[in-house]
């Protein structure tokens, strides 16, 4: 089953991206994406 995971933005604290993940991970999610906010790439971390 997939879960819904939220990503945020590490420098503005925006919530920009949803994604589908599988629920047997562990390790959070992190990727370089862009921020609409910060109008540039910055790295983005999987919510708690």
């Amino acid at each position: 089953m997939k879960d819904k995971a939220v990503l945020i933005c590490t420098e503005c604290l925006s919530r920009n991206y949803e994604i589908k993940r599988s629920s047997d991970r562990t390790k959070r999610f992190e990727a370089k994406k862009y921020c609409k906010k910060c109008k540039k790439h910055t790295l983005h971390k999987e919510s708690k």
